[in-house]
């Protein structure tokens, strides 16, 4: 059962981003955020847009057409298999949640679809248990690239989870070639840091990580090859459409990251 009554990041996002896949729980959570950051909304919209860039940059100019996306969240379109699929047809994407309510839209979205994209249902911190599944398996055997994408969900491990080895462990079980997208979300006003962070851990049960500092998320990237900027990003920077794309005109926080080259 799904208790809407309660907030889910999952579906803040969705609301975020103008999805209907949300509740009045979610928008109150949202609107009480909205005060603390006023540019949450845009942030989360940009996010998205840089998800949609990193896959088309990695299916068109790294020839990638494999990807495991972590916390992949509510369907929103255009998504990851359909961006993919723009340049590579036989595209395979395996979408990992552990948000009920993601994996039932997320499987009747792909009921269409199941020899080449497949929605699992998993914690993303369980790289044991995922890379045991078959779908994962079959994802990484024969030593093709794999895209990871780590797209603004690590903010949502604490500490004590340690998110870097997580990313470490992923990457060691890529095939050579394979790439990493990470952003996470950002702040280095540590009075910021603090308010949001409370915030979301007392909306979600103290489940929730922490907005981290931007030296932070750099240390992500340890022993992987940036590639386009030598440094993360503010992502709405990272390969924009045009000279006129959209940035983030406040920045209270901001979702910072890239796409790197696993070594």
């Amino acid at each position: 059962m799904i208790d809407v009554s309660k907030p889910s990041v999952a579906r803040m996002y969705d609301y975020l981003i103008d999805g209907t896949d949300n509740y009045p729980s979610d928008r109150a959570a949202c609107a009480e955020l909205l005060k603390m950051a006023p540019s949450t909304r845009e942030l989360a919209r940009i996010n998205r847009a840089f998800l949609v860039r990193a896959v088309r940059y990695l299916a068109r100019e790294a020839g990638v057409f494999r990807f495991l996306d972590h916390g992949s969240g509510l369907p929103t379109r255009p998504n990851v298999h359909e961006v993919a699929r723009q340049t590579h047809p036989q595209a395979r994407v395996v979408y990992i949640d552990n948000d009920p309510l993601v994996i039932a839209h997320g499987r009747v979205m792909l009921e269409e679809d199941l020899r080449n994209t497949w929605v699992i249902g998993a914690d993303f911190r369980d790289t044991d248990g995922i890379f045991a599944v078959p779908e994962v398996r079959r994802l990484v055997e024969d030593d093709q690239p794999v895209a990871a994408l780590f797209v603004s969900v690590l903010h949502c491990i604490p500490d004590e989870d340690d998110p870097w080895g997580l990313v470490k462990n992923v990457a060691r079980r890529l095939p050579a070639g394979s790439y990493m997208v990470i952003s996470q979300l950002a702040s280095d006003d540590a009075a910021l840091r603090e308010e949001v962070t409370s915030f979301m851990r007392e909306i979600t049960g103290g489940t929730w990580g922490r907005v981290r500092s931007t030296e932070e998320v750099r240390s992500l990237f340890d022993g992987l090859e940036l590639v386009e900027h030598p440094r993360p990003v503010e992502v709405s920077t990272w390969r924009p459409d045009t000279d006129i794309f959209p940035r983030q005109q406040t920045r209270e926080w901001i979702e910072f990251g890239g796409v790197a080259r696993v070594r």
